[in-house]
């Protein structure tokens, strides 16, 4: 019996890049779907998040990474080991850059690494619409284009979607021939429990200021759903390092709290399709980002800590 040859073409792709360029805004805009939390504010994606695009017979496999940065404690060091081990094990990579920027030592960092795999990759210059000087891509392109030899260079939008099929397409182009590793429907590997969490954290970065937010964590504890009915039951605790902390989260009556709770509810209820009955206390775990029994119950490997 002859083997008929495959007409499917797949790759794995990471995407890189410094904090808060819009990496998990491009990996949304691509799928079609929010699966990656957003805010303004760096180091908001804590772990690697994959989203799965098919179309045709084409199926990009995604890792979203956490943004490079340098390593204040032990979560910070699960990030970064998170970042390279994501570039170690793909097909390509799609280096994120914000238009505008100047190169530093982190993109050079990733760009070393490129170099010693000779792997693949694509630059996504993003944020354009930002820039009212366009000459500024040219010369940024011009630059990191004489340092590393990609396979395709994109200035893109996430916000507004220029550029954003360009992008589609030019990653496409690095597909390789072999059968899709996941079914047609699989959008990401995140467990519901961990995308709950997760957008409950984001309202946490878009709600509080700068210092509260990266000083806390979600974790869902029971997400049940009720037979025979088209409702979820929710509960979820917030880890703060400081009592004040918690009163800020709090706020004034549990006003904040409340908010948190509302837009948080909404994104899950969009998101699953269903009622969500949500419920979100508060605790105080001091120093939390270094103690290893928090890391791991929120979901770090103990064997990422002290590498």
């Amino acid at each position: 019996m002859i083997n008929e040859k495959t007409t499917q073409r797949t790759a794995f792709i990471a995407i890189v890049g410094r904090p808060n360029v819009g990496k998990s805004s491009i990996l949304n805009y691509i799928l079609g779907q929010k699966i990656a939390i957003v805010s303004s504010k760096p180091q908001t994606t804590r772990t690697r998040i994959m989203g799965v695009l098919t179309e045709a017979e084409t199926q990009l496999v995604f890792i979203d990474t956490p943004g490079l940065h340098r390593p204040r404690n032990d979560l910070d060091r699960f990030m970064l080991r998170s970042v390279n081990e994501s570039v170690a094990g793909v097909d390509a990579c799609l280096l994120v850059t914000e238009a505008g920027s100047e190169i530093r030592e982190e993109e050079n960092q990733l760009l070393e690494k490129f170099r010693s795999m000779d792997i693949p990759a694509v630059l996504a210059i993003n944020k354009t619409d930002m820039l009212t000087d366009k000459t500024i891509i040219a010369r940024q392109i011009a630059e990191l284009s004489s340092l590393y030899d990609f396979d395709g260079v994109v200035p893109c939008s996430a916000r507004t979607g220029d550029g954003m099929n360009s992008l589609k397409n030019e990653l496409k182009s690095l597909a390789l021939e072999g059968e899709h590793m996941f079914d047609e429907d699989t959008l990401t590997d995140q467990p519901e429990r961990v995308i709950a969490g997760e957008i409950i954290r984001e309202k946490l970065l878009r709600l509080l200021s700068k210092e509260v937010p990266h000083g806390s964590a979600v974790f869902v504890e029971r997400m049940k759903e009720r037979p025979d009915s088209n409702i979820i039951d929710i509960d979820a605790t917030i880890y703060c390092e400081r009592a004040t902390h918690k009163g800020i989260i709090i706020g004034k009556g549990g006003a904040m709290l409340k908010k948190i709770g509302t837009y948080a509810r909404q994104d899950i209820e969009k998101f699953f399709d269903c009622k969500v009955n949500l419920q979100i206390w508060v605790k105080v775990k001091e120093d939390w980002r270094n103690r290893e029994n928090i890391l791991r119950s929120l979901g770090y490997d103990q064997n990422d800590f002290n590498q």
